[in-house]
Order: structure tokens, then C-alpha cells, then sequence
């Protein structure tokens, strides 16, 4: 007689703060700029009758930081909120990240060895932190990005309050 299979892990239920999506923007105007900052450098040092490839660069560029701009102000954001999941059970912790490759990762609560909560400049401004599960796997971390305060700062005390119960209890 055999055991009946486990059932599916489902996707994590929780999506990252809605102010996630403003602070992506945020970064992709901040890389916006610099790119074109660059670029316009570049168009502005470099004479035109240098010849070669760079007549076709004096164009080219300024649309490829555009094309940038469009990516990464109006749609990786919005993406990125969609397939960005995580979930706290009482056995596991998992995330699903990537809008292009999809990474699912499961920490088993008993594998936990520390959580860290940090907040990045852009973070701060937006009233986001990031909760940080380290393991002793050879994968190391996962990490949860982009979360409220409020929600990072529990998740990471239940998280080491129940690893800790988890060692307790393993000795």
C-alpha cells in the first residue's frame, strides 16, 4: 500500500505593497536619466563627421534610451508586481520572483537561522523594508522584497520567533 501523494504547493498568496510599482518607477527614472545623461554626452563630445558607426549612434542612442525609458518607467513595474509572490505557513516560508525567469523557493521554518529586516534609501522614502531569511543552504538567502513596515517588521519576528521554538524543541 502506498501513501498518497502530497499535494501541490499552490503560489504564494500575498503580493508585494502596491508601492512596490512607484518605487520601480522611481528607479527607472533614476536609470533613465543617467542613461541619458550619457548619451547626451556622448552625442554632444563625439563629432559627427568621425565617421564609421557613429553617425548611425548619434540616432540610434537616444532611441534605445527611450525604448529604456518606456520598459522601465511604464511596464517592468506593473510586470514585476504581478508575478512577484510570497507566503509565511507554518512550515515553510516561499517566494516566486522573476517576470522572465521564474525562481519558486521554499524554506522550511526549521532551516532558518537568521531574519533581517532593511530598508534602502528608495525604500524608506516609500515606507517599504525588505525581509531577509537566511539559511545554511548553499542557496542562501530569500528574500522578500518590498513589503510594508509594519508587515516586514512581524513577519521577520514571527519567522525568528518560531525558528527559535523550532531549535528549542530539535534539542
Amino acid at each position: 500500500m502506498s501513501a498518497a501523494p502530497a499535494p501541490p504547493v499552490s503560489e504564494p498568496a500575498w503580493s508585494l505593497s502596491r508601492s512596490a510599482i512607484w518605487l520601480w518607477v522611481t528607479e527607472g527614472i533614476v536609470g533613465t536619466l543617467v542613461y541619458g545623461v550619457i548619451v547626451t554626452v556622448a552625442v554632444l563630445l563625439v563629432p559627427a563627421s568621425v565617421g564609421g558607426p557613429v553617425p548611425v549612434l548619434r540616432w540610434l542612442l537616444p532611441v534605445l534610451v527611450g525604448v529604456h525609458a518606456v520598459v522601465a518607467i511604464g511596464i517592468r513595474p506593473w510586470i514585476r508586481y504581478r508575478v512577484h509572490r510570497w507566503e509565511v505557513t507554518a512550515e515553510t516560508v516561499h517566494t516566486l520572483t522573476g517576470w522572465l525567469t521564474r525562481t519558486w523557493t521554499l524554506v522550511p521554518v526549521a532551516r532558518i537561522q537568521t531574519v533581517d529586516v532593511t530598508r534602502g534609501v528608495l525604500q524608506q522614502l516609500y515606507g517599504l523594508a525588505s525581509v531577509a531569511v537566511l539559511t545554511a543552504s548553499s542557496q542562501g538567502t530569500v528574500r522578500v522584497p518590498h513589503l510594508e513596515v509594519a508587515v516586514a517588521e512581524r513577519v521577520a519576528e514571527d519567522l525568528a520567533r518560531r525558528a527559535e521554538q523550532v531549535r528549542d524543541e530539535a534539542t
